[in-house]
């Protein structure tokens, strides 16, 4: 009898649910991650005045730096950018369709087994090596043609690119070395353009300029978004700015000239009051030190809020700073909001936007503007507000 009762109540609450208005998957999102466009075309066209008469290129590796690649490179591409850089081959494959007319470079470079889909797909690689000019010269001699590259020569970074030694190779045999290959752009990148005061930049760019006169004449380009505060000695002929596109402040030091473009809230899933003395959170590591009112967010370090923000960070409701409450846990973050109007639970908290800063949680987790976008995760849910 008690089972058919409990049927009965089952049916009737189904029944109850389904008269209901439905609720889509976004209905309740615990975190969110809101892109403005408008913003990354704003950047982009701030880049121009800085570098002109420089062209702009966009820089959209590592998924617009956590933006969304497609999303950014079509908003670029409607306002007049044609020319991206990527990282990876697979990265120039997807975008590929999203800008069917643009130069696409891959900064990876043409290992031999890269070859065939860069040719394919019209990927334009940036060569490092000698080793890798010499595949990509025997391609274009397959092709019974001329393919274009671009040529990284290391001025100091000691990364990718060719070493001075090479450099001397390629500009002895240039005509040899070359063959088949049309150059689009001599690429080079600075390693210290976030500190404008370090001799390092001086000195790579003379490199720069030294390395251009020994080689045949073709565009060039050093600066990305750091180099582009440096002023138009380092512009040449194109600039490559990527954090700066996405809001970042490629010289902390100073003002940001650049538009917030990502925002990050996490919604209040729940508030409770404690006493003085009580603790939060694993390992106990805060304890109030009064009666607190504590505002627990469906956001943690899987999310991309990094575990160092612990007892350091700090969040925002209606543009008042909140701390962040003992540890970062994996899908929550707790605040201590005794000093803001009560909020309630499905509020929303700013934890990167225009009130904390990119460069201000970054600071706070002890890494750089960088490595918090590129580690928000793809569980937060983007949004997209449209360029205007």
């Amino acid at each position: 009898m008690r089972a058919r009762c409990g049927e009965a109540g089952f049916d009737a609450a189904r029944a109850d649910l389904h008269s209901r208005p439905q609720m889509t998957d976004t209905d309740f999102e615990a975190a969110r991650l809101t892109v403005r466009l408008g913003a990354v075309t704003a950047n982009f066209r701030a880049c121009g005045r800085l570098a002109g008469p420089a062209a702009v290129a966009g820089v959209v590796k590592a998924d617009a730096y956590g933006m969304g690649m497609v999303p950014a490179a079509k908003a670029l591409a409607a306002i007049g950018c044609d020319t991206f850089f990527v990282a990876r081959l697979e990265e120039g494959v997807k975008l590929r369709p999203a800008v069917p007319q643009a130069r696409i470079f891959v900064l990876d470079g043409a290992p031999p087994d890269a070859v065939p889909a860069l040719i394919a797909h019209r990927l334009t690689p940036v060569l490092n090596a000698l080793a890798e000019i010499a595949g990509w010269s025997a391609a274009a001699r397959e092709t019974h043609g001329e393919l274009d590259a671009a040529v990284h020569i290391d001025t100091g970074m000691n990364r990718l690119g060719l070493a001075a030694s090479d450099l001397g190779t390629l500009a002895a045999e240039q005509r040899k070395r070359l063959d088949g290959i049309r150059v689009a752009l001599w690429v080079s990148h600075l390693a210290c353009a976030d500190d404008p005061a370090s001799r390092m930049n001086a000195l790579q760019l003379d490199r720069f300029r030294t390395a251009l006169a020994m080689l045949p004449p073709a565009p060039a380009s050093l600066a990305s978004s750091g180099g582009v505060m440096l002023g138009k000695d380092y512009a040449f002929d194109m600039v490559r700015p990527g954090l700066g596109l996405y809001g970042g402040n490629p010289q902390p030091s100073g003002p940001n000239p650049f538009a917030t473009v990502a925002v990050l809230t996490g919604r209040i899933l729940q508030l409770r009051r404690i006493a003085a003395g009580e603790s939060v959170g694993y390992g106990a590591t805060f304890r109030a030190a009064r009666p607190s009112v504590l505002a627990t967010c469906g956001l943690g370090y899987t999310d991309g809020l990094m575990r160092a923000l612990s007892g350091r960070g700090a969040g925002a409701i209606g543009g008042k700073r909140v701390p962040v409450a003992g540890r970062v846990s994996m899908d929550l973050i707790t605040l201590d909001v005794t000093d803001v109007p009560l909020p309630k639970a499905g509020d929303a908290v700013e934890f990167i936007g225009d009130t904390i800063a990119l460069e201000e949680i970054a600071a706070a987790s002890g890494t750089a503007s960088y490595e918090v976008l590129t580690s928000l995760a793809r569980r937060v849910p983007r949004h997209y507000e449209a360029a205007p």
